[in-house]
C-alpha cells in the first residue's frame, strides 16, 4: 500500500457501526470503481454523490494480498486489514484502527471477518462472511449475505436489519451497465461508511 506525504494524523474512533435506522432515506450512497487512481497500481476509487473523493485504496502487490490499507481521500489512513495465518485455512482477517505501527490507533483488533466455508453446500442464506467483535469468537456482529460476484450483497447486524448493500450501479438513462468494476455501496443511517468500504476490500479479496 502506498500512503500520502504529509504527517500522520491521530485518526479519530469508529463511529457507531450498529446501524439499523429505520429511516430508508437517511443512508449514504458512494460509488465504488474497482481500480486505483495510480499508474501500475491496484486498488478502489470511491467517490460520494457529489463527486468527492472519499476513500482510496492503492496496492501495488496487486491481486490477493496479506494487507490492506483504506485511506480517506487526502491519504490519511483510517483501517488496516490483514490476513490471520489460520491453520484450519479459513480466509480470515483482523481490523485495525488507522495504521498498524506506531501510529496505529488500536493495539488489538476491532473487528475481525471470516469467510465461510460451507462443504456441503447447504447454505440456504448464502452466508458469505462473519463479522465478529474481539475477543468473542462464539457471537457474531454482523453476517455478508448474498453474492459479491454478481455485486448484490448485503451487511445484517444481529437484530437482522440491513446496515448496508452492495448493487451494480445502472447508468440514469438508457439501461446501460457499468460492469462489475464499478458499483454502488449504500449505508444506512447509524453505520460507519469507512467501516462499510473495509468489509467491500475484504469481499473483494475472499471472492474474486
Amino acid at each position: 500500500s502506498v500512503h500520502g506525504d504529509e504527517e500522520p494524523q491521530e485518526q479519530p474512533e469508529l463511529s457507531k457501526t450498529d446501524g439499523g435506522s429505520n429511516d430508508d432515506d437517511l443512508c449514504t450512497s458512494l460509488t465504488v470503481w474497482r481500480k486505483s487512481l495510480l499508474i501500475s497500481c491496484n486498488g478502489f476509487t470511491v467517490i460520494d454523490s457529489n463527486g468527492n473523493l472519499v476513500y482510496r485504496v492503492d496496492n501495488y502487490m496487486g491481486g490477493r494480498t496479506k494487507e490492506l490499507v483504506l485511506m480517506d481521500g487526502k491519504g490519511n489512513s483510517i483501517l488496516t486489514m490483514r490476513r490471520c495465518k489460520n491453520l484450519r485455512l479459513v480466509d480470515t482477517w483482523v481490523i485495525y484502527g488507522g495504521e498498524v505501527g506506531d501510529h496505529c490507533t488500536s493495539e488489538k483488533p476491532i473487528f475481525y471477518v471470516k469467510k465461510c466455508i460451507n462443504i456441503l453446500h447447504t447454505n440456504k442464506s448464502n452466508v458469505l462472511a462473519y463479522v465478529y467483535r474481539p475477543p468473542s469468537d462464539k457471537r457474531y456482529a454482523y453476517t455478508i449475505e448474498g453474492s459479491y460476484s454478481h455485486r448484490s450483497c448485503k451487511v445484517v447486524n444481529e437484530k437482522k436489519r440491513v446496515v448496508a448493500e452492495i448493487k451494480r450501479k445502472d447508468a440514469t438513462s438508457g439501461g446501460i451497465c457499468f460492469g462489475l468494476d464499478v458499483f454502488v455501496l449504500i449505508i444506512k443511517a447509524g453505520f460507519d461508511p469507512g467501516f462499510a468500504m473495509a468489509l467491500v476490500l475484504l469481499l473483494d479479496q475472499m471472492f474474486s
